[in-house]
């Protein structure tokens, strides 16, 4: 797998937090979600982060206290902060205080991925085209170029076979809910969509049936699982 981008996401709203964690994570991030700005400082002194997205009001410590002792551990880490505030005094602190970024909730999940890579890649740190090359046991997937490759074998794949895979590939021998799948591909968890995934389900088990160590399980009542078979009868981590 390629080399993830790590986020910390400090966010006291458990569900929003969970829901950004999600995400991020299907986008191919690896997101940390902390719930005050406590434990947030704590887990910054305990790993090196490419991208910090701080909301502003939070318990034990507010997001700008903690930018401020973020800022003073690793002055060039870029900075995005959430909040549910609008008031122009809060925007002129928060980039007073280094912000690369500001979002105001409520806020698009699209909008908000495509600021965080305006921010990684004003920084340097967003990954090249060639470094988002995902190897599945033969098979080699760029998620980019929507392209799935066996040896000389090239199959160019849909949106939705590769949006589809990506999320797989990023939960590798996890369960990939469906409904979680269906909200971030097909935005609207209906039965109409739920049948759409199937059939891209399947069509992505014919794609990858030439190597025998791969499989998509279904998981009753819960998604999809892809699974990688090492030849000593072990799974890929």
């Amino acid at each position: 797998m390629e080399r993830k981008i790590k986020i910390l996401l400090a966010e006291d709203d458990i569900n929003l937090g969970s829901l950004l964690k999600q995400y991020l994570d299907a986008k191919l991030f690896q997101t940390d979600l902390f719930n005050d700005g406590y434990k947030a400082m704590e887990g910054f002194n305990l790993k090196a982060y490419d991208l910090c997205i701080l909301d502003i009001m939070m318990p034990k410590k507010d997001g700008f206290t903690l930018a401020s002792e973020i800022r003073t551990k690793n002055p060039a880490i870029p900075i995005i902060f959430l909040t549910a505030k609008t008031l122009k005094e809060d925007v002129l602190k928060g980039f007073k205080l280094g912000a690369d970024d500001y979002v105001t909730k409520p806020f698009n999940m699209e909008e908000l991925l495509l600021r965080i890579e305006a921010v990684l890649r004003r920084a340097g740190n967003l990954p090249s085209e060639n470094q988002s090359i995902i190897e599945i046991g033969k098979y080699i997937f760029d998620p980019v170029k929507q392209i799935l490759q066996l040896n000389d074998e090239v199959t160019k794949l849909t949106t939705k076979e590769s949006e589809l895979l990506r999320l797989l590939c990023n939960n590798l021998n996890k369960v990939l809910e469906r409904n979680f799948a269906l909200k971030s591909i097909w935005i609207e968890d209906n039965y109409f969509n739920a049948r759409s995934m199937d059939v891209y389900i399947t069509k992505l088990r014919k794609l990858l049936k030439h190597d025998e160590t791969i499989e998509i399980l279904n998981v009753h009542g819960k998604g999809y699982k892809l699974i990688i078979t090492k030849e000593n009868g072990g799974t890929e981590s």
